[in-house]
């Protein structure tokens, strides 16, 4: 599979550093298992920070640091053994985790015109939702008032930007107006993820807006 839209600098750095907000890092850990040039990236930024992190002084510890931490490791209860991961579908693995399955155990709700989304449960910061987009239909057009990633799972869409197949990452900021259009042939299904809420053309989506928290 040849990913041709993949993470820029500024995505990479973060997640290496772990500062992006949890629905971004659950977005690019997705891409990451579908993209190889993303992953060297991200691989290259993390070999980046290792090596800061050995030529910084050294901080020291007090006398009883070592024993504290044994302590602290006998008082914890032991990790519940996970089973292991499904084989691949069309959710990647990191995403699989947060759906508790592929396709097949996601909780739809219907935002209208064949199109649903499901919220996924991330920390505050940022949203991340799956969004089903039946073949040949479109989202309604719309703005950005921050920054929106949207990668794709299955099928494909195109837009005012470009078309975006599986694997490929849209970043979208406040200069992007647009409306996503799935390709014939097969439903798409997207992984997004936003940090502000969506900027609608028309009255009715604006309407919406709070009740399907988009």
């Amino acid at each position: 599979m040849t990913v041709k839209h993949t993470l820029n600098d500024e995505l990479m750095m973060g997640y290496a550093a772990g500062i992006l907000p949890e629905a971004f890092n659950l977005v690019v850990a997705t891409h990451l298992s579908l993209c190889d040039e993303s992953r060297a990236g991200v691989e290259s930024y993390e070999a980046v920070g290792g090596a800061v992190l050995e030529g910084s002084e050294s901080e020291k510890l007090s006398p009883d640091a070592f024993a504290d931490c044994l302590r602290r490791i006998k008082s914890d209860r032991p990790a519940a053994v996970k089973p292991a991961p499904a084989p691949v579908g069309v959710f990647p693995t990191p995403l699989q985790s947060y759906v508790g399955g592929d396709v097949g155990a996601v909780k739809w709700r219907a935002l209208g015109g064949g199109v649903k989304q499901a919220i996924l449960p991330t920390a505050k910061g940022a949203t991340a939702r799956l969004l089903y987009i039946p073949a040949g239909s479109a989202v309604p057009d719309h703005g950005h008032r921050g920054t929106e990633l949207t990668l794709v799972l299955q099928g494909a869409f195109t837009d005012e930007v470009d078309r975006f197949g599986r694997g490929d990452i849209e970043i979208a900021n406040e200069d992007l107006n647009h409306q996503p259009i799935a390709e014939m042939g097969a439903d798409c299904i997207c992984l997004a993820a936003t940090d502000a809420p969506l900027r609608f053309n028309a009255l009715l989506p604006r309407l919406l807006q709070p009740l399907f928290r988009i």
